[in-house]
């Protein structure tokens, strides 16, 4: 590690302002990215502005048929909230699912989508839901949140706040986790709502993306025989010593069809 300065601010504005003050600043939520960067010196941040204190950052609420995650709401607050459970029990249970105890006690909802990481399970549940992200300037759509591998639609100094997720009328994710990291191998989030069915793919491509043709094949048959017949290509998805893209390919039909029994 090398010498850097760590802040900790206690509201948005304090924490703005060391960000602009500073000569190459770095937010940090959970710490679960950036600390292992750091170690590697893959980043080299002068100051780290520790945002996880923030108190208007934190906290899960519902209204209506609307659930609120604040930003820096952790992995086992959301997996063991009751809020959560009732309205979108498929969110807690992905959260239940993420890395280990020690992750899930450290990792928040908003340094997870903020990173974007390719086999990150968040991504998938934000565009199946049609979730949106608001920032300390903005509201943006899940879908024009995640632009490409690591890479969101976040500006310069620009903090996540709160996303806020449409309750869905069923709605499941399954993955294929990698053993050692439990990232996905592959994950399907499945949701229907009034306005139709939406699939979201994370851990087989560059960037989470929607499965278009299972979609219209679910809105009239909301079942995992809809599905067969349908081929995904392994054509632009992710190959490495984990899985091939063929591989994956195979997988976002077997577990869009687990998804979809599970929300069933």
């Amino acid at each position: 590690m090398y010498e850097f300065e760590y802040h900790q601010p206690k509201t948005l504005e304090e924490a703005a302002k060391l960000f602009a003050d500073a000569d190459d600043p770095q937010f940090m939520a959970g710490g679960q990215t950036i600390i292992p960067v750091m170690k590697q010196h893959l980043a080299m941040p002068s100051d780290i502005i520790d945002i996880g204190r923030i108190a208007d950052l934190q906290g899960i609420s519902v209204d209506g048929d609307t659930l609120t995650i604040g930003a820096m709401t952790r992995h086992g607050d959301v997996a063991g909230s009751d809020e959560v459970r009732k309205s979108i029990p498929a969110l807690s249970d992905l959260a239940s699912h993420i890395g280990d105890p020690a992750v899930r006690n450290r990792g928040t909802l908003g340094g997870s989508i903020a990173n974007n990481d390719p086999a990150a399970d968040y991504p998938a549940a934000l565009v199946a839901l049609g979730a949106t992200v608001y920032t300390t300037s903005r509201e943006i759509s899940a879908e024009d949140f995640f632009t490409a591998m690591f890479e969101t639609a976040l500006e310069d100094g620009e903090m996540v706040v709160k996303v806020t997720f449409p309750v869905p009328e069923k709605a499941a994710y399954e993955k294929f986790p990698n053993p050692a990291s439990r990232y996905a191998t592959t994950g399907v989030f499945v949701a229907r709502t009034g306005d139709g069915v939406r699939v979201a793919v994370t851990g087989a491509g560059a960037c989470v993306f929607r499965q278009s043709d299972f979609e219209k094949a679910l809105d009239t048959d909301f079942s995992p025989p809809a599905l067969d017949g349908i081929s995904v290509s392994a054509d632009g998805l992710n190959s490495d010593l984990h899985a091939s893209a063929e591989y994956r390919a195979n997988l976002i039909t077997v577990l869009a069809k687990r998804a979809v029994k599970h929300a069933g």
